[in-house]
């Protein structure tokens, strides 16, 4: 959709509000002391002895996040590394992926696929339909079982509201926006329809990206595209690119959908029923693209079929005093999910595709108690997965299409059944006790297909329990002072992914299935202080340490006695997943917010984060691969009725060569070269501005200029680099 349609269609859409007015979702609100669902039901913030960093809807309209990624790395707690354009893989205290849990409307998203190299789901959800984003720090195996290592991502969609009396409501908004640095072009409609006791929403958003075009300023020359391969006259040809800083083949489209329908009969029952749509156009993988073999470029096509993820989901709510509960809530949810890979070499006239889908069943039962000073929380759960595999190779000269290995054993089945508990008690006006347990058990079955390798196992079939629990520990000495402890652990079962998935993990490295893996465990130790004075400033200080023990790692190994196996046409060195690590992580985070009046106020946000993990091959320690460099930002916000601006920054530092995990050491295509021509990873910062203007009760204009500088950088880890000098406007018409 071209710009001057999105501006046709806002304006027209505004000359149509008939003086209705929106809710509050537009004017800022400060993190209170009610925090949603570390235990899944509402908690005073000051009461609670993990971090949590919360995103409010204001936030969201405010800083205009392309994707759900963007709109965690915006918090400047959470880092995000980027593969390709289409994607956004947050790191959390040194963990990522497959070791950090992704929940929507308390469903867990991960599911028996998600692996431990980069993942681009979360921009399967919609930033422009979430109500609240939570981050949870730290092992959350507690509540939400496997996976949940590093922290637990929390989104909440927005809410289908009631009318208080007997006139219907009718609330929505629409909103469009563009972007240079990618042309990109976005619609967002959402509308509320509210009665006594039946209410409807629905919501839409539509995304184009085209190429995206890094910065002009900062050096780093390997960072450009100066060509790339097009196939002309049924011939793989390279093309120099007429703008070097144009990242070719990476842009992409997105839409969502939302539909909520919700009934509440009575003041004690609340019925909720959920329909969730994404999906991820054709994506190319950008870092693939840009390989290159014997000095020249080695893939014509490489990029991700379109990502399609829908869920339906039901929620029961019964809230009303009985002898075992005050409230409890039943959600019950399918998720059927599909994602592809194509890729073709240059001068190669056969096209791989791998076709992989995954059909989830979960249920989950939670319930709150209160016990005089105390509250039980406690609940059970039950996750199963089941996997679908294929590939196919097609001939692009004759269209014929033969079989080829899947990449994973089609029909493997995986779950998960738990049993938690977690009581608060404030043992006193200043002292707070939180603690629990959670028993899970866990299964996973698969078949190899030996059809195409000869695998020298038939199947694989796990069974293993895990027992996890917390103790923290908040004491309020005085107004405005918290001190918290916590220790807390963790736990991830091996999913399909790690135990039977055959890929090419680098140029030259093949990782084959490894059925004999068992569950890896963290143990959390941390600590922190907040200080507060009401409208002067608020200063959060928090240091963390974690051990991953059994952590399951790639290391060399044989197959069917050979260190080496022919793939896809090229001799490949074998590895595998194994359970031979041992991995610490430690880290120190910061925030500060300072009012300087009613109008001026300063935040700013730092992490340091160090990661260890130990290399049974040469007995020595190595940087771990998800532990980001120092990060942080810093703003400075103006705001006074009806208009705010922020003036912000963005840094990185740098991570020389022999800090780079050895898995990133030999990813040449990605990084920078130092003096001795070993690749790392530069240090950055960006200055950022933003702006937005309430033009009436219903028009809200925002503005951005990104990158002012012009800076050409890539985030540490990331495949493509970053937007050079972004302007973004965006009207939103609400009513």
């Amino acid at each position: 959709m071209s710009n001057k349609y999105v501006l046709i269609l806002l304006c027209s859409f505004c000359m149509a509000v008939n003086g209705y007015t929106q809710e509050d979702t537009t004017t800022e609100k400060t993190l209170g002391e009610v925090i949603v669902s570390v235990n899944k039901w509402e908690q005073k913030l000051n009461e609670l002895p993990n971090k949590i960093v919360k995103v409010n809807r204001y936030d969201i309209l405010k800083n205009n996040p392309q994707t759900a990624a963007d709109l965690l790395g915006q918090t400047g707690t959470v880092f995000i590394q980027k593969s390709q354009l289409g994607g956004g893989s947050p790191m959390i205290r040194g963990f990522a992926t497959n070791r950090v849990l992704l929940v929507i409307d308390g469903v867990r998203m991960n599911n028996a696929i998600y692996r431990s190299g980069n993942l681009q789901n979360v921009i399967s959800i919609d930033a422009l339909s979430t109500e609240t984003a939570e981050v949870i720090f730290g092992p959350g195996s507690l509540i939400y079982g496997s996976d949940a290592i590093g922290g637990v991502m929390d989104f909440h969609t927005l809410d289908a509201r009631f009318s208080k009396d007997k006139k219907i409501v009718v609330k929505g908004s629409v909103l469009g926006r563009y972007s240079t640095a990618n042309k990109e072009n976005t619609l967002h409609a959402d509308i509320n329809l509210g009665w006594k006791k039946w209410s409807l929403l629905s919501s839409l958003s539509y995304s184009k990206f085209d190429d995206l075009k890094m910065g002009k300023n900062g050096g780093q020359d390997s960072y450009l595209r100066p060509e790339y391969v097009e196939r002309i006259n049924n011939k793989d040809s390279i093309v120099k690119n007429g703008d070097p800083r144009i990242q070719r083949f990476s842009g992409y489209d997105q839409l969502n959908f939302l539909q909520k329908i919700r009934f509440r009969p009575n003041e004690h029952w609340d019925l909720l029923y959920s329909f969730t749509h994404a999906k991820t156009g054709v994506a190319p993988r950008y870092d693939r693209l840009i390989q290159y073999r014997n000095g020249a470029l080695r893939f014509a096509e490489w990029y991700y079929g379109p990502m399609l993820w829908n869920m339906h989901t039901l929620q029961i709510l019964h809230s009303k005093k009985t002898s075992i509960y005050e409230d409890a809530r039943l959600t019950v949810a399918y998720q059927d999910y599909k994602e592809s890979r194509i890729d073709r070499s240059k001068a190669n006239i056969n096209r791989n595709r791998q076709v992989e889908s995954v059909d989830a069943i979960s249920a989950n039962w939670d319930a709150t108690k209160n016990t005089g000073k105390g509250q039980l929380f406690y609940g059970l759960e039950y996750v199963h997965n089941k996997v679908g595999s294929f590939g196919e190779r097609t001939n692009i000269s004759t269209n014929v299409v033969t079989p080829m290995v899947s990449r994973y054993p089609d029909g493997s089945t995986w779950s998960t059944t738990g049993i938690y508990g977690s009581y608060k008690i404030n043992l006193h006006t200043k002292v707070t006790l939180t603690t629990g347990l959670r028993y899970s058990y866990n299964t996973l079955d698969a078949t190899f297909d030996t059809t195409f390798i000869k695998f020298p196992y038939k199947n694989a079939k796990l069974r293993d329990g895990a027992l996890t629990g917390n103790a923290g520990l908040v004491f309020r000495p005085a107004e405005g002072w918290q001190l918290n402890g916590n220790i807390s652990t963790g736990y991830r079962m091996p999913n399909v992914d790690d135990i039977g998935k055959l890929f090419e993990s680098v140029p030259g490295n093949i990782s084959v299935p490894n059925p004999d893996l068992t569950p890896e465990y963290a143990w959390n130790f941390e600590m922190g202080i907040i200080k507060t004075i009401p409208n002067k400033f608020r200063i959060e200080l928090n240091g963390f340490y974690t051990i991953l023990k059994n952590a399951i790692v790639r290391r060399p190994t044989t197959f069917n006695g050979s260190d080496s196996i022919l793939f896809n046409g090229i001799l490949s060195q074998v590895e595998a997943l194994q359970n031979v690590a041992k991995a610490t992580v430690s880290g120190f985070q910061a925030s500060a917010e300072f009012y300087f009046t009613k109008s001026v106020s300063l935040q700013t946000h730092a992490n340091w984060i160090s990661g260890k993990e130990t290399d049974d091959i040469n007995d020595e320690q190595v940087p771990l691969r998800h532990a980001p460099p120092f990060y942080g930002s810093t703003s400075i916000r103006y705001r006074l009725k009806k208009i705010f601006v922020e003036a912000s920054a963005q840094y990185n530092s740098e991570i020389e060569n022999v800090k780079l995990a050895p898995s990133e050491q030999v990813k040449t295509d990605i990084y920078a070269k130092d003096a001795d021509g070993k690749p790392y990873s530069p240090g950055w910062h960006t200055v950022n501005l933003k702006a937005t203007y309430q033009l009436s009760k219903n028009l809200l204009v925002t503005t951005g200029w990104e990158n002012i500088t012009n800076q050409r950088y890539r985030p540490y880890s990331s495949g493509i680099v970053a937007a050079g000098s972004n302007f973004i406007i965006s009207l939103r018409v609400s009513l």
